[in-house]
């Protein structure tokens, strides 16, 4: 450690209060954040000389010096340190991609309510039902309640501006409020039914079309019957296609953590209203001699802290301290149930989880090798180290310029490290103050605006730069990193 940062005094003088600590290594990476209920007892933990595992034990040995933030909370700690671990992507926390986009079902507010797929805030007028483990579940929803209860999906401008019956109508798909096929009250009455089915009461809004079905009939409404009794066959054969047991109307996910091959796969299987809603799998990284309730006590942290949660958790492996769903259930406001050791549907709910999350691992396991394959080959080709530690460094940045007529001239960048392509790191830049058609400036502005930051030690020099064009392209790119002193044998031409 260094000569300005005493250890010992540090630790003498913590405070025993809940809060948030960082280890922060000599180049002044942050390498670990974590939080603690008493900031003296856990800090001063790691630095005991038994106890820890191998890879906490190398992480101890890096540290240079250690910040704390006090909070007015255990809770408010979880929130902080987990905010920290998604800005800063320490090396030796276990990471979950941040995937805050999850799709819901909105029903609108509009006067003939629609329903539509969604994204976004859920602070809008309607309802909003979700979320979703992925598109296709949404979607598939929808199409139930537009084969059982023949919702709108149109846009309002085109119900507005409708003359006649869409499609949709024809094939039985909506009633057509636009037109007033349908009146207010009765079309009305089929969302509230569409409502309460997502809410989880299937069976009781098939009970009332069958009560409605038999009062029209008496009232010799015959073609309103045989809407309602088109209505009930449709709910019925959706019912009966449901894959998983129905357990009342309840909101459960299943969470279940596989391993292999130095992987790990978290899936997270979702239950809404009764109704299974298809599973999502997650791929940590930095999961190196973590065992599996390391792991799931991570992912619950980082997943439900900004996301939905539900009532009840199922779960593959007991949590290492059980008093963090204590303190997601004060941060959330949700009175939570964990289970570990579920009995009946639930228990076949966590088999089939496990189940999926192996699949889903032994893909991954094998489009991983097919990428580090790969990524061996390029290395050999342009003669790079090919040890295990220098292929998983491998960062790799591509450059390209376009244009339309010489016009809006854009130059974007696309980034492909740990194997794999990163969208998130993707960036495109908009071009100004050149001559329309100059593909040479362009690329010149393009690049001395992003390794001006990489000179600065503002940002991570690539491993390889691929410029797509030719030697004049390549040239360019030669003369912006001798300016900028950068190591200029990383560029390569890709005509």
């Amino acid at each position: 450690m260094p000569d300005s940062f005493n250890l010992k005094s540090f630790l003498a003088d913590l405070p025993h209060l809940p809060g948030v600590y960082r280890h922060i290594d000599a180049a002044g990476e942050v390498m670990y954040v974590g939080k603690a209920r008493d900031l003296k007892r856990r800090v001063s933990s790691y630095f005991q000389k038994t106890g820890h595992g191998p890879r906490i034990a190398h992480m101890v040995a890096r540290v240079a010096r250690v910040e704390v933030t006090i909070t007015r909370s255990e809770a408010e700690a979880l929130l902080l340190e987990n905010n920290l671990i998604k800005s800063l992507h320490p090396r030796y926390n276990i990471l979950f991609r941040d995937d805050k986009s999850y799709p819901y079902l909105h029903i609108t507010a509009h006067a003939a309510p629609r329903i539509v797929y969604y994204r976004g805030s859920t602070s809008g007028k309607g309802r909003y039902f979700g979320p979703f483990p992925n598109a296709w579940a949404v979607r598939e929803t929808i199409q139930i309640l537009q084969r059982v209860f023949r919702l709108r999906t149109c846009e309002d401008s085109v119900f507005a501006n409708r003359s006649r019956p869409c499609l949709l109508y024809q094939i039985g798909r909506c009633s057509a409020p636009c037109v007033g096929l349908i009146s207010a009250e009765d079309y009305q009455a089929d969302v509230d039914r569409a409502i309460r089915f997502l809410d989880g009461q299937a069976k009781e809004v098939l009970g009332d079309i069958e009560q409605r079905m038999k009062q029209a009939s008496q009232a010799q409404k015959f073609e309103q019957a045989a809407v309602l009794r088109d209505q009930m066959a449709a709910l019925a054969l959706v019912l009966q296609q449901q894959t998983m047991e129905r357990i009342g109307n309840d909101d459960v996910d299943i969470i279940a953590v596989s391993s292999s091959g130095g992987r790990v796969c978290v899936n997270l299987a979702m239950v809404r209203g009764g109704r299974h809603l298809g599973d999502k799998p997650f791929f940590p990284t930095h999961v190196q001699g973590d065992d599996a309730g390391d792991v799931l006590a991570a992912f619950i942290a980082q997943h439900y802290i900004d996301s939905a949660m539900p009532p009840v958790l199922v779960c593959s492996h007991a949590l290492p301290d059980p008093g963090l769903i204590r303190l997601l259930a004060e941060q959330t406001g949700v009175k939570i149930r964990m289970l570990t050791k579920p009995q009946g549907v639930r228990k076949s709910w966590l088999e089939q989880a496990h189940k999926n999350a192996d699949i889903a691992l032994a893909r991954a396991l094998t489009e991983s090798g097919t990428r580090v394959a790969r990524t061996l080959a390029l290395a050999e080709a342009l003669e790079l180290d090919t040890d295990e530690a220098a292929l998983d460094a491998i960062h790799i940045e591509c450059f390209d310029i376009s244009h339309t007529a010489g016009e809006a001239t854009q130059g974007s960048c696309v980034v492909y490290k740990h194997h794999d392509m990163q969208s998130s790191l993707y960036r495109r830049y908009n071009v100004a103050g050149i001559t329309p058609g100059d593909d040479y400036a362009a690329m010149r502005q393009v690049l001395t605006r992003r390794f001006g930051r990489v000179a600065d030690g503002l940002a991570e020099m690539p491993t390889i730069v691929l410029i797509d064009g030719g030697k004049g392209q390549v040239s360019v790119a030669r003369q912006v990193f001798a300016e900028l002193g950068l190591d200029m044998r990383a560029i390569v031409g890709v005509a």
